[in-house]
């Protein structure tokens, strides 16, 4: 278990092996509950070759000095991705509020 928000990390490995791989990660919030956004790939164990890359946004809970994982949410594609980004950037510039 990561003791801070640095040693936090988005791999999984199943018997050794690792099956899913951090390739970029961004803190978005840092304290007792923080926010991290990873990019990160699969494993694809029929082809044995890397899928394309997916986000995850996952939210962490500080206890008994370690983190632990509350909640994630992952980005399946990139189309996705963009719509959530869309959409932010709808509501971040909305005038009316």
């Amino acid at each position: 278990m990561a003791e801070t928000v640095d040693e936090l990390s988005w791999d999984y490995e199943e018997d050794g092996r690792l099956v899913r791989e951090t390739l970029e990660k961004e803190v978005l919030s840092k304290g007792a509950w923080c926010t991290l956004m990873y990019k990160f790939r699969e494993l694809d164990r029929k082809s044995d070759e890397w899928r394309k890359a997916k986000f995850a946004i996952v939210r962490y809970q500080k206890s008994n000095g370690v983190y632990r994982k509350k909640s994630s949410f992952n980005i399946s594609s990139e189309k996705q991705a963009q719509a959530i980004i869309d959409t932010l950037t709808g509501w971040i510039g909305d005038e009316e509020q």
